[in-house]
Formats: structure tokens, C-alpha cells, sequence
């Protein structure tokens, strides 16, 4: 990983112990915390124990190490949801990267973000004869046909966010790469009932056209009611490919109607604070201040930029973007050599303010390296 997060892992560690009761994101006083008396104090606390492993810094890599040494001169495919999604973006960019290390060529489609498009691009790819074709971001029942067009002609397929777990699909999938969807929930509401110490007014943004994103959401519903003095205000649906256009509107409607009752937001990914900033700056709100949100996936570079800046974002569940691109690339080389998947997870983590060390991402130590040595490049 960047140097930079060994340096201030020590400083991180500190400020961690100095900071009262569960501040893990900075925002309210120490005073108001100690004042307010929990609406959940064993939810709380269980909050609290989860939050803090997961803002833990060192992250040592724990993928595989073994595997098929790597095939050449093959070419993978990925079609992407949409590129207006940061995350979807940022893995493509991971597997560009990986590919040339071993010598493959890497073409990326644009869905455009609706099925039509997305069947349009997966026609596209299937013209180009590929060894493989990567499904990012959407589900592979929403090109059925395509689907069963390439596993006639031999094409394996790898998701990223396709399906709501990870591993195997059987017959749709040779593998899809997520986190836990369940931990990401989790640690997401967590976070709000940590943070708030239990008492929060809280509004989740969701895409319930994805299901792998209405799942997200229901499960950070569901995780935030485990606390009684948590209240979810809000559970607003707003598909990702028209978030530019519709965050003003309901952001304003949101602040006319909860006022300050709005102290927390959560998110299915980050792209949705991108586009509500420019609404509560206008609404004269502290960036620093509430509505405390937190993305509960992708961790783009953007949304390091707004959590480290805190403008309108106090943390961020990123996914190791960059390593899960590199993670497709081997999984397709295990595909190519008759090898099962290898089975990798990439564990749960939380970036705030005061454990970035200024860092635009998060991936696991190592990662390039240990890829590299089972390829034998």
C-alpha cells in the first residue's frame, strides 16, 4: 500500500485513543457525547467494538499466493454498468493495469447504465470474439441471452458486483468479485450508530433497479434498526445514472422536511455525496458538519478526496478497487487453465479523516507483488 499509511498508522492509533467514546469519523463534541444518554447501549457497544477493527490501517495481504502461472496473448472484455460510477470506473482501471502486465489486451464497454445499453454492449463484446467478458456492476439476468450465447461458445464470465455474494455462480458465473455485501451493510450502519452514540436521524440513498444495491440498503435498514434511538427518516431510491440530475431536488426536500433532524446519511455507494454537496453547501451546511455520511462501497478517489477534505462526506467502505481489477485478471487465468477460482474475499474497511493519511485508496499491502509472483512476471 502507499507509504503514506504505515506513517500515520501510529498518529491514527493515538488520535483513536484520544478521541472520546465512538468519534471515529470527527464531527460532534466530546460534551454532547458523555450528555446524551445511549438509545442502545449493548447495539452501541457492539458498534463500536466492529467499527474500530475495521478502521484498523495495516492491512497486510491475505489473497492467494498460489495459482496457474499466467497464460499470454488472450483478451478480456469488460462491460461496465456505467462509467459515471466511480467504483465500476476504478476496476476497469485495475484490470487495464493487470493486463498488460501479462500481455493480454483489455477493452472496456459503457452500458450506458440501462439494459438496453447493457445488452447492446454485451452484443458488442461477444462480436469481438474475447477469451473472456467481465459483467461490472449489473446482473447477468439482464442479458439472459447474451449470457447463454457466450457459454455456448466457451467465453467464461466474471462479475464484479453482478450478484449479490461472491464466488462461483453457477451456470451464469466462473466467479463474482465483491466484499460481503452483509459486512459492508453492517459496518456501514455500525459507523452511524457508533459515531452518533446511538441517537441519529438517519437517510439511506439506494438503486432498487440493482439488486445487488436494493440488498445493500435493506441490509443497512435492517442494521440500524438493531438500535431503538437510530431513525430512519428516509430511504430514498435514486438510480445510480440519474443521481447528477435528481440529488439537488431531493436533497432540498429532504432538508425541508427533516430540517435537523437529518444528522446521518448513508449511501449505497459514494457517487451520491458527489452530487448532494453542491445542495447542502447551498443550504449554508458545514461540510464538516451534519449530515455525517458514509459510503457504504467503491472508496473512489473522489470520495477519499471529500472524506480527507471533509466536504459533505465523513467516511467511506471502499472496496480495493484497484486490487479486485488485478484479482479479475488472475481469476480469468485460472479459467483459461481449467483451475477453480481462488476463492479471495477482500476483508471490510472503514476510511475516515483520521486513518487515510491522505491516501485516495485503500487495497491490501502487496497485492501487485503477490499477483506477479503466481503469474511468474
Amino acid at each position: 500500500m502507499q507509504p503514506t499509511r504505515k506513517s500515520v498508522a501510529t498518529a491514527a492509533a493515538l488520535l483513536v485513543m484520544a478521541t472520546a467514546g465512538c468519534d471515529s469519523g470527527g464531527g460532534a463534541t466530546a460534551s454532547h457525547r458523555s450528555s446524551a444518554k445511549s438509545g442502545c447501549p449493548t447495539a452501541l457497544s457492539s458498534a463500536k467494538r466492529a467499527v474500530k477493527k475495521a478502521e484498523q490501517v495495516n492491512a497486510p495481504w491475505k489473497g492467494p499466493t498460489t495459482g496457474p502461472r499466467a497464460v499470454h496473448d488472450k483478451t478480456v472484455v469488460y462491460i461496465a454498468q456505467t462509467l459515471t460510477n466511480p467504483g465500476v470506473t476504478g476496476v476497469a482501471q485495475g484490470v487495464q493495469e493487470a493486463a498488460k502486465i501479462v500481455g493480454w489486451h483489455a477493452r472496456t464497454l459503457n452500458g450506458q447504465g440501462t439494459p438496453d445499453g447493457l445488452r447492446a454492449a454485451f452484443k458488442q463484446a461477444l462480436r469481438l470474439k474475447p477469451d473472456g467478458i467481465v459483467l461490472s456492476g449489473f446482473d447477468p439476468g439482464t442479458a439472459p441471452e447474451e449470457v447463454k450465447k457466450a457459454h455456448t461458445e466457451g467465453i467464461p464470465l466474471i462479475g464484479w458486483h453482478a450478484t449479490p455474494a461472491p464466488g462461483p455462480r453457477d451456470p451464469q458465473l466462473y466467479t463474482n468479485i465483491t466484499s460481503r455485501v452483509e459486512d459492508v451493510a453492517k459496518i456501514s450502519a455500525d459507523w452511524i450508530i457508533a459515531r452518533s452514540h446511538g441517537r441519529a436521524g438517519v437517510v439511506l440513498f439506494t438503486d432498487a433497479s440493482v439488486p445487488f444495491a436494493k440488498r445493500k440498503s435493506d441490509l443497512i435498514k435492517k442494521e440500524l434498526a438493531t438500535c431503538s434511538g437510530t431513525k430512519l427518516l428516509s430511504y430514498t431510491n435514486m438510480p445510480i445514472p440519474q443521481v447528477n440530475k435528481r440529488s439537488i431536488g431531493e436533497v432540498r426536500s429532504l432538508l425541508s422536511r427533516f430540517g435537523r433532524k437529518w444528522t446521518y446519511s448513508a449511501a449505497i455507494n459514494d457517487l451520491y455525496f458527489q452530487h448532494a454537496a453542491p445542495a447542502l453547501r447551498a443550504a449554508g451546511k458545514d461540510g464538516a458538519g451534519a449530515p455525517f455520511s458514509i459510503g457504504a462501497g467503491d472508496g473512489d478517489p473522489s470520495a477519499f478526496q471529500r472524506v480527507n477534505g471533509k466536504e459533505f462526506q465523513a467516511a467511506t467502505v471502499p472496496e480495493p478497487l484497484s486490487e479486485q481489477g488485478w484479482q479479475i485478471i488472475d481469476e480469468f487465468n485460472r479459467a483459461f487453465t481449467g483451475s477453480q477460482d481462488s476463492g479471495y474475499v477482500a476483508p471490510v474497511h472503514i476510511a475516515t479523516p483520521a486513518n487515510t493519511g491522505g491516501a485516495l485508496s485503500w487495497d491490501s499491502e502487496g497485492y501487485r507483488q503477490a499477483y506477479r509472483k503466481i503469474w511468474g512476471e
